[in-house]
């Protein structure tokens, strides 16, 4: 890793109970695949219940969902964490932090656990759980153990300091209990965006191509749309092969922008652009900023949602220290992990180009501005917020117009 600070979490580790792995559903259902892509596991996983009046009633307790736990329980119910059917018991827990598998040997890379300090859940509870007044899902109570915060920072985040907006969410966010145990499907989530299922969105998949993932929780700029656009000519991407644009509109880093802001950047981006080989869904995702382990998970979910490939990014998943802005992680670390864990995941990792604009042709990859000497213009993440906030013209080599006016606009933003 490129950083491990001295600053350690105050987390007290004690000893946690075992208890038997989670258990599959009868009801399991597997969906009909409509592409190439095997859902992770085999199974597409879909925990939706027809009869939602007697599921409520048979819940014993009550939990307000709070927005990580929120987009957590959307994407075991729908299939997006498949083959889970329930969060994490303390087996399949210790695995994945310990060896970035699940306690049968499946490629697993990050934890997916519910947390609490409510001393008063017991096992056999059956939990309602609820977002607001709408019922989300029903929550069966199969073990209650102690988190083992750092141990799960120091493995998953590759440090136990509190600069890292993971482990301080782990430290400071999660309850010191985890709570294990299978879900029912009840109502879909409410938000600002349309969040499909993975059994929809491989509904709209072409059934014979390759269909590459574009991960992102920014607003998308010029060179992104130049990267993910590019990548259909990677030699591993078969021909007429599709991107699929796929950002995370749950919660992130606390200075990123809002969701339903990003969402709505996309919106008019999907529309000024008309790419009839780019398809644009939302994703329910609560970011960590793991690096390299969430390259896996990304990689991971995208499959289970159609993709044959992936698009990896620099310093992909990445954060810099609150203290001195130093990052985490190695510029290419995560690239380097997920092309090791590639073949045994199923989805093929496609590099994410270099490129620069450049006055004389355009964008093109860096290696090629140089050979040819060709000029290079730039401009940074601080120069483009300054400019928005005053107000100045904003160069459309770097951004779309249609984005920055949803920036621009009260309330959207960077204001």
């Amino acid at each position: 890793m490129a950083k491990f600070t001295a600053i350690v979490l105050a987390l007290a580790l004690g000893a946690a109970s075992a208890f038997a792995p989670m258990r599959t559903p009868a009801a399991l259902r597997k969906s009909v695949i409509s592409n190439m892509q095997e859902p992770h596991g085999g199974t597409l996983v879909d925990l939706f219940v027809d009869d939602k009046e007697a599921a409520i009633k048979s819940c014993t307790k009550t939990i307000q969902l709070n927005p990580r736990q929120l987009c957590d329980v959307e994407l075991i119910t729908n299939g997006g964490f498949s083959p889970l059917t329930g969060f994490m018991n303390e087996e399949d827990y210790l695995s994945v932090v310990n060896d970035v598998k699940l306690a049968n040997g499946l490629l697993f890379s990050l934890p997916v656990v519910f947390d609490t300090d409510d001393e008063s859940i017991v096992v056999g509870d059956k939990i309602l759980l609820k977002q607001d007044d709408l019922e989300i899902a029903t929550f069966t109570i199969e073990s209650k153990y102690l988190a083992q915060k750092p141990l799960e920072c120091l493995n998953c985040y590759g440090t136990s300091s509190i600069e890292h907006p993971g482990t301080l969410m782990v430290a400071m966010e999660k309850g010191k209990y985890y709570l294990s145990g299978s879900l029912e499907g009840l109502n879909k989530p409410v938000r600002d965006f349309p969040c499909k299922t993975p059994k929809e969105v491989r509904a709209e998949l072409p059934d014979d191509k390759d269909v590459v993932a574009f991960q992102c929780r920014n607003p998308v700029h010029r060179a992104h749309y130049e990267l993910f656009t590019r990548a259909l000519d990677d030699e591993k991407v078969g021909k007429d092969g599709v991107v699929m644009v796929h950002p995370t509109c749950g919660p992130t880093q606390a200075d990123d922008i809002d969701g339903t802001v990003r969402y709505k950047t996309y919106e008019v981006l999907k529309e000024e652009t008309a790419n009839p080989r780019v398809i644009w869904n939302y994703l329910p995702y609560s970011m960590h900023m793991a690096g390299p382990r969430e390259a896996i998970h990304h990689m991971m979910i995208r499959k289970n949602f159609g993709c044959t490939h992936f698009i990896i990014g620099r310093d992909m998943a990445g954060s810099k220290s609150s203290l001195d802005g130093e990052d985490f992680y190695g510029a290419y670390e995560a690239q380097e992990f997920a092309e090791s864990k590639s073949a045994e995941l199923g989805v093929k990792c496609v590099p994410s180009l270099n490129l620069v604009f450049t006055e004389e042709e355009g964008y093109v990859t860096a290696d090629e501005a140089e050979t040819k000497g060709l000029t290079k213009k730039n401009l940074s993440g601080t120069k483009f917020r300054k400019a928005l906030r005053a107000g100045e013209e904003i160069p459309e080599w770097f951004a779309f117009k249609s984005v920055v006016e949803v920036l621009r606009a009260p309330g959207n933003g960077i204001n």
